[in-house]
């Protein structure tokens, strides 16, 4: 079996890099949609503790559906194909972004802030230049989680007929083709594995020296 999945993935390697591009597509367009929605929303609600609750609440239930339905609502919506995926892979991201980003702001200590102000600060300089930051490590947590959920609900997404990955594991499964299924899913969970670790670096790079030392 071995075999037969190195032949074929060196004799159809083009049509795997272009699969591979597509669920990169697919992901990070979903993932970046949900960053720029919900990293506000969850800075935005740490202001609005009665409200808070409620969106949070909104957005846990989205992750109660299951993947297969929730694209399956899309259908009647949207159609088939790239955007219905997108918007449901970017309704699964959010969660995890808001919580992150309202949990990583809320929970910087209050002396923390007093020194701020008391160095002159105004409100929007305490938070860009000292809750963002030391909030960021727990906001980039988020994100690495919503992109590795987001890498494995796109592999479901070829049902719709949005390409990728999951056409992949979706042909060998029609045809009973075991090594399709493998090298698909195989090259899924190395696509999550790359997208974590390229946000690690970027974690590492956009957090201040300083707090890289804590």
């Amino acid at each position: 079996m071995y075999q037969l999945i190195v032949e074929y993935c060196t004799s159809n390697w083009e049509q795997l890099v272009d699969l591979t591009l597509e669920h990169v597509i697919i992901t990070g367009t979903s993932v970046l949609l949900a960053i720029i929605v919900a990293v506000p929303l969850g800075i935005v609600l740490t202001n609005l503790k009665k409200v808070a609750t409620l969106i949070m609440g909104l957005v846990g239930i989205l992750q109660t559906i299951p993947s297969m339905a929730l694209l399956a609502m899309m259908i009647p919506l949207f159609g088939i194909g790239f955007k219905p995926t997108v918007i449901a892979l970017f309704l699964y991201a959010l969660l995890p972004i808001v919580r992150n980003t309202y949990t990583g702001v809320k929970e910087v200590t209050p002396e923390l802030l007093e020194a701020a102000k008391a160095m002159g600060m105004n409100r929007l300089q305490v938070l860009v230049k000292v809750q963002i930051p030391i909030a960021l490590p727990v906001i980039i947590a988020g994100i690495r989680t919503a992109t590795v959920i987001c890498v494995g609900t796109a592999a479901l997404a070829a049902l719709i007929g949005a390409g990728g990955l999951g056409s992949l594991i979706y042909r060998g499964l029609q045809q009973l083709v075991t090594e399709y299924i493998v090298v698909g899913a195989v090259l899924s969970a190395l696509l999550a594995l790359i997208f974590d670790f390229i946000l690690g670096v970027i974690e590492i790079v956009l957090t201040p020296k300083g707090l890289r030392l804590r």
